[in-house]
């Protein structure tokens, strides 16, 4: 048996519903601007530009529930609601027709942005990775797996902070649908199971106090409720 020189980490986790049984996290994915009203106000043509990703580090996904920390090196963190894939299986340059084959799962979870971070890196030409990949930068609803729920297009996907609604549209608003996501980033890496893909915000991002309340949901999947700490 192999050995280690320091203790393995944890195998970040997901809980799923109605199961004492987890899902195991492997990878987080995220889809930029996959909605156009939330690419037009954050300065993007929608009609021009293809799917494009970046990463979280598996272990920022932590339950969106109870208390999310706010982080440090910020005065400027954005909520943007999203559903989430969970894969149960994987591949590589997976066509479309066969792409929802790989779904075990989905839930609802929250991309949270260290935005003024964002701008600086933008505006530097630098990479976006302590913006977006800190610690539970990715809190998720439990898991429902894909055979219990049909997923419709004009669900609606919403997140309330303090109790005034800040984001809504529907799953049908997506500019790429679930199975040309999965097709893109198979097309970039092999997915394995265990792999999250988070499929983009709909308009109205905007800032989180410490203290804030937060819900959120998309009809039919799930719902989540969180204080930022």
């Amino acid at each position: 048996m192999s050995s280690y020189v320091i203790s393995a980490p944890a195998t970040p986790t997901l809980a799923v519903a109605g199961q004492d049984s987890r899902f195991p996290v492997r990878r987080v994915f995220c889809v930029g601007r996959n909605y156009g009203a939330h690419a037009r106000e954050m300065g993007s043509d929608p009609e021009r530009e293809p799917p494009f990703f970046f990463t979280k580090p598996a272990d920022a996904v932590v339950p969106a529930s109870g208390t999310v920390p706010y982080p440090p090196a910020t005065d400027d963190l954005h909520h943007e609601v999203e559903l989430v894939v969970a894969l149960g299986s994987g591949g590589a340059d997976i066509a479309p027709a066969d792409a929802m084959a790989l779904v075990w799962g989905y839930g609802v979870g929250l991309d949270l942005t260290r935005r003024d971070l964002q701008a600086q890196a933008k505006n530097t030409g630098r990479p976006w990775d302590m913006a977006k990949g800190f610690d539970a930068s990715a809190p998720c609803s439990p898991l429902t797996p894909a055979t219990t729920l049909g997923l419709a297009q004009d669900a609606r996907i919403w997140l309330e902070v303090n109790g005034a609604l800040r984001q809504e549209g529907k799953l049908g608003d997506m500019i790429w649908p679930i199975a040309d996501v999965i097709s893109h980033l198979s097309r970039l890496v092999r997915l394995e199971a265990g792999d999250l893909i988070y499929t983009g915000t709909p308009a109205g991002v905007a800032a989180l106090s410490r203290g804030d309340r937060v819900r959120g949901g998309v009809d039919g999947v799930a719902q989540f409720a969180l204080t930022i700490a």
